[in-house]
């Protein structure tokens, strides 16, 4: 066994995309893992192949975190079967793409609940266990859209990340000596199922951009979290758009995010 065998690390979002590869990093490295997620089959494979490969613990959780109610049942699941958490990965969460006078309410109100209140709650819930122990990591995954001023056609999703990035930086700080350190991941476009899940199945430049796997994030970030780096930003591109977000004038970023989401209405993509 490996120097992290009695320690665990819980993921939401675990079942695809960056959420899964983060949590095979976990495992390959011996963390036990309490995976979360709603698909539950997905989870159940998922757990097959982790304690084959590493012969970690892993607990499986269905759960859908954009409940209100979601946060403190799960935590207080754990708590009942006296499952520490010594790392906490909050992945999960979801965008929605289009004019926000169109958008659903009830679908709105669930994202800024999964990527805003989810995220804090379980933050707050995981702090004094591992202030207790001295020792306790947190990734939080942001977007580079919170290096950004606004995205017309997303805009309360880059509003959700840039409050990610701006309370992860915040709690670093806070948390400084304690033994516990947070790290938040902002990611630019990366090769997952998030366009198509927040609705933006229409042809845009946004799409046309390069991506990078979801393998390669994950190794970002989870090196960072290691190292307690406070904000990572994976690839030169990325980076490139982070500087570029925050230069003065912003209206210009403001602007050129606009055409980035602008549907092409002679290219619609059918699905």
């Amino acid at each position: 066994m490996g120097p992290n065998e009695k320690k665990t690390a819980l993921i939401t979002g675990a079942g695809g995309g960056i959420g899964l590869e983060l949590t095979r990093l976990l495992a390959s490295d011996g963390y036990n893992v309490v995976i979360v997620g709603r698909d539950r089959p997905r989870l159940e494979l998922l757990k097959v192949d982790l304690q084959l490969k590493y012969r970690i613990r892993v607990q499986c959780e269905t759960r859908d975190l954009s409940d209100t109610r979601a946060p403190r049942q799960l935590w207080a699941d754990l708590q009942a079967a006296g499952t520490e958490i010594d790392v906490l990965i909050n992945n999960a969460g979801v965008g929605l793409y289009g004019l926000l006078v169109e958008q659903d309410p009830d679908a709105l109100d669930q994202m800024v609940q999964l990527n805003v209140a989810t995220l804090t709650l379980l933050t707050r819930l995981a702090l004094p266990g591992m202030k207790l122990r001295h020792w306790g990591r947190i990734l939080n995954v942001a977007s580079i859209a919170a290096y950004q001023p606004g995205g017309p056609r997303i805009a309360a999703y880059y509003a959700t990340k840039a409050y990610v990035l701006s309370f992860s930086k915040g709690l670093a700080r806070e948390l400084e000596g304690s033994g516990v350190s947070v790290t938040v991941l902002s990611p630019g476009p990366t090769d997952t199922s998030f366009d198509e899940q927040a609705g933006a199945s229409t042809d845009m430049l946004y799409k046309r951009l390069p991506k990078m796997t979801a393998a390669a994030v994950a190794r970002a970030g989870y090196d960072g979290m290691q190292r307690q780096s406070i904000a990572v930003i994976p690839g030169l591109m990325t980076k490139a758009l982070a500087v570029a977000g925050e230069l003065p004038p912003r209206r210009i970023a403001l602007e050129v995010n606009n055409l980035l989401w602008m549907p092409r209405p002679s290219s619609r993509i059918d699905r």
